[in-house]
């Protein structure tokens, strides 16, 4: 019996430390996951084909969002909010950046993009590119999205998106801060948005 116990002290104080190395392993990525910028290096094209990278979504406090022209519902829908949005929280449109960056760039050009944008907002600013390099732009922010055809015995005819539907805060070193939920109630974006210019 003293030998089984002393096993099993042992074993609990292995388990402890285990816990204690993964707590500490856990913190330190939080902390770098807070300190650095988020996200990967990219070069893409605005909505009026000037080039585009990762360094402006270090300029200022930034919100992200990945869509798509031909989305039927969330990504309108989005788009509005976040023009209402903006406006209460930044009326001037100078402490804040916005973007809609397509999941889906064989479809969406700079043209077709800016166009379709400019329809709800011009507070947000429409990111497409070569198709391989916005994929791994996408991918990079950990973004998921899915080619989704529409007649699945026709895998190369028309075809619809799925995708995160979340927007993505970032403060003004371009560092993780939260996200606003599709749906969420507009008061608390509101306040999401308001922290993060303060910082």
């Amino acid at each position: 019996m003293a030998a089984v116990r002393t096993v099993l002290i042992v074993l609990i104080a292995i388990l402890g430390l285990a816990f204690a190395w993964l707590a500490f392993e856990w913190s330190r990525s939080d902390t770098a996951f807070a300190e650095n910028p988020y996200g990967v290096a990219f070069e893409l094209v605005d909505q009026n084909g000037a080039p585009i990278t990762e360094a402006a979504f270090r300029e200022k406090p930034t919100a992200i969002f990945f869509g798509f022209t031909h989305c039927p519902e969330i990504c309108p829908t989005t788009l509005f909010e976040m023009d209402g949005w903006l406006r209460t929280v930044d009326p001037d449109g100078d402490r804040i950046n916005a973007y809609f960056v397509t999941v889906d760039p064989e479809r969406d050009n700079h043209d077709i993009l800016g166009q379709y944008i400019s329809n709800v907002t011009e507070r947000v600013v429409g990111i497409t590119g070569e198709p391989e390099k916005v994929r791994a732009m996408a991918k990079g922010y950990n973004v998921y999205f899915k080619k989704v055809p529409i007649d699945q015995g026709e895998p190369d005819g028309e075809y619809t998106m799925d995708h995160y539907a979340s927007v993505f805060l970032l403060n003004n070193g371009g560092r993780f801060k939260g996200t606003i939920a599709y749906g969420e109630n507009s008061d608390i974006a509101i306040k999401k948005l308001e922290n993060l210019i303060k910082g």
